[in-house]
């Protein structure tokens, strides 16, 4: 037997190489190993470094139901090679087996990042046998034993996060014991093989439509915490159970059962599972989410967009609503650039004459909402000195589209049972096929050479289901290479447009995903439009992007008070600002604060792109009656606090980092504050009275190192 032990970034790694050659990953943690810990009766036969389940292969052994263990060929790989190199990232470890039955080498990947306590991982499986071989499962990160450390029981310690998400109810992050998702163990030691799975699963083209590709596991007992993301904008899976009295994670990208997906590799082909990050701390949930954080900094594209974090006008939200014409878009055009904002975008509906929804994919002017052309309203968006923008739906065609006519067949479209998916009057465009590709190129170049249009709002507001089967084993492997192909797509794009910025909107937040944002600078957070309810979403965006991504409406409502317009705008104002509203029609007073949020933005945004966020309050629901999110300068931090329909007007915000130091508060927003605060500094506590329903605060806390 033989061990690999490695501490890297505050992670704890080990590997075993048991007397039977076999690959078991003992320890992921942010915690010393301890042999103790390992109290399965099996040993630690049940600690396999990654699962692949090929078709036609006995899964022998203990009783599994749907669970992914003891897959075949996963539980007969043989260690093979370890290597253990560094790049420009990072260390990166390299982990082969080989199962001698089929011929199959599958090579587990670990990447490093300096500095950061997060490794992305995956696995690439090749056939090197003599005959195809069909992946029906492949694990990108596995892990048995999340729970072993301390004395209690696995039913009082642990927790397990779950970001669920919703059109309009985004970011709805939940806790729960094992034995409220059914995994309940009673004892230390119970042995009972069970079929129950808690799983997370996505199916479709919607990565995020009823939960954030992410999870969170913590040991209450000893402190530590453990988070993870899926990075792939489609099907993907993540499951924990238990095996021999331990618990395991798997992450995984599409599979047979719950996706339709398998694939069949001819002799000397390979498939490379999604990738996924797994993260780690022993200080807590916002430290880790901290790391997660900085983690995602480190893969996203370089770009000048989450460097200068501009201020965008969007014209839909509590506007105009999908109906622009030239005459509503002049003086709002002049308002936003009173305001402040460097964007102007032209929301849905300038290509069309009326009803636009089932006419989209041509994706020229109406002629009848602007008469004089688009290129007159972006000139007028130039000469105010912001950047035009437009919205567009490139992955779809309306079946009322003239392109439809003579242009786009069949071999453009989702096809399933020999006919195209519809969903909501639309067609699903397939970016595995050249002519799409070339047909969506065409439409960017000729916005940004002939109308200058610096941002784009790329919507999707359809769920094409399982896939296609057109020119793809399966629906789920057609599913798969579209979305491989549309990512490689917006590379080019950026290849030829570095400065362009895009928007990742799929009915608000329903395609959040690092897979889209390791690419896009700016990410729609939520349709919601209520903004009492919105300050939820606003509070856990960081939860699932960094702050400087997270785009977050802010609508003065037409008619409103000022403290209806102060709560609009500290919604966004540690996020990213989404500046809407009847700005050319809202009063004098609304404007000038609108005005005065913008200013304060322009002043702590070069902190925002570095801050790590904090929840005194704890992560958000919409049934709060106080809302609270903060991030974590170098030197300062900022504090957004909500009050709803509360009947108490004071709150005590426990700021931990700051415990025992002097710190100085001040409102930095709104000017007019006549509320009061104060820094208890032993209890490490910032106390905030705000004596009306629906008042807002923004807090900068500054403090010595």
């Amino acid at each position: 037997m033989k061990r690999i032990e490695i501490f890297e970034n505050g992670i704890y790694f080990v590997l075993e190489i048991d007397d039977e050659n076999r690959a078991r990953l003992l320890h992921f943690s942010a915690l010393p190993f301890d042999e103790k810990t390992l109290t399965s009766r099996s040993g630690t036969y049940g600690f396999n470094l990654c699962e692949v389940q090929m078709s036609g292969i006995d899964r022998a052994g203990e009783r599994h139901g749907n669970k992914y263990i003891v897959t075949a060929p996963g539980y007969t790989l043989k260690f093979k090679d370890f290597t253990d190199t560094c790049n420009q990232t990072g260390r990166k470890l390299e982990i082969a087996q080989f199962d001698e039955g089929t011929g199959t080498l599958v090579t587990s990947h670990f990447q490093f990042y300096n500095g950061i306590s997060a490794v992305r991982c995956w696995t690439v499986v090749e056939n090197q046998g003599s005959e195809p071989q069909t992946l029906e499962y492949v694990s990108s990160f596995c892990l048995t034993g999340i729970e072993k450390e301390g004395l209690r029981t696995q039913d009082e310690k642990m927790r397990i996060g779950v970001c669920h998400n919703s059109w309009q109810r985004e970011l709805q992050w939940k806790t729960y014991t094992l034995p409220q998702v059914g995994l309940e163990m009673a004892q230390p030691l119970d042995y009972q093989h069970s079929s129950k799975v808690f799983a997370c699963t996505n199916v479709g083209n919607w990565s995020a439509k009823e939960y954030i590709p992410m999870g969170c596991l913590e040991n209450t007992e000893v402190g530590s915490v453990m988070l993870w993301q899926i990075e792939h904008n489609g099907s993907w899976h993540w499951e924990i159970s238990d095996r021999e009295g331990h618990l395991y994670l798997q992450l995984s990208g599409p599979s047979e059962i719950e996706s339709h997906w398998s694939k069949t590799l001819a002799v000397g082909e390979s498939f490379t599972s999604v990738p996924c990050a797994v993260c780690v701390s022993s200080e807590g949930f916002d430290e880790a989410v901290g790391e997660l954080t900085k983690y995602r900094r480190a893969i996203r594209r370089r770009n000048r967009d989450n460097e200068n974090l501009p201020v965008i006008f969007n014209d839909y939200m509590n506007c105009l609503w999908g109906d622009p014409t030239a005459e509503k878009e002049f003086p709002l055009i002049d308002a936003a650039a009173k305001a402040g904002c460097g964007y102007f975008c032209i929301d849905a509906g300038w290509y069309a004459d009326g009803g636009w929804w089932d006419e989209v994919g041509e994706w020229r002017e109406s002629r009848r909402r602007f008469p004089n052309g688009l290129k007159e309203i972006t000139d007028r968006i130039r000469e105010r000195g912001m950047i035009p923008g437009v919205w567009l739906e490139i992955e779809v065609m309306g079946i009322h589209c003239p392109l439809l006519k003579d242009t786009a067949d069949d071999s453009w479209f989702f096809m399933r049972h020999g006919k195209r998916v519809f969903d909501r009057s639309r067609y699903q465009l397939d970016f595995r096929s050249e002519k799409v590709r070339a047909y969506a190129d065409s439409v960017i170049d000729r916005l940004v050479k002939d109308y200058g249009v610096g941002y784009i709002k790329m919507d999707y507001n359809i769920e094409p289901g399982i896939g296609t089967e057109q020119n793809a084993e399966n629906a789920g492997d057609g599913l798969l290479g579209h979305e491989r192909a549309y990512t490689a797509w917006l590379d080019g794009v950026f290849a030829r447009y570095p400065d362009l910025i895009i928007e990742n909107c799929s009915s608000g937040g329903l395609r959040m995903d690092y897979a889209m944002l390791s690419r896009y600078s700016i990410q729609s957070t939520s349709d919601q439009d209520d903004y009492r309810k919105y300050c939820t979403i606003a509070a856990n965006a960081p939860l699932a992007l960094t702050p400087e991504q997270a785009a977050v409406w802010s609508y003065p409502m037409y008619g409103g008070d000022r403290e209806q317009t102060v709560f609009n705008m500290i919604n966004a104002m540690l996020l990213r600002i989404h500046q809407s509203g009847h700005l050319a029609n809202i009063d004098e007073q609304s404007g000038a604060l609108v005005k005065e949020g913008i200013a304060v933005y322009k002043k702590i945004r070069r902190n925002i792109k570095t801050a790590l966020p904090f929840w005194s309050l704890g992560t958000s629901s919409f049934s709060d009656e106080w809302v609270s999110l903060g991030l974590r300068c170098e030197k300062c931090a900022y504090i957004a606090v909500w009050r709803r329909e509360s009947a108490e007007d004071v709150a005590e915000l426990p700021i931990k980092f700051l415990a025992g130091k002097n710190a100085e508060v001040s409102c930095v927003y709104p000017s007019f504050n006549e509320e009061r605060f104060e820094w208890h500094k032993e209890s490490g506590k910032l106390a905030v009275q705000l004596r009306k329903p629906c008042t807002a605060r923004l807090f900068k806390i500054t403090f010595a190192d």
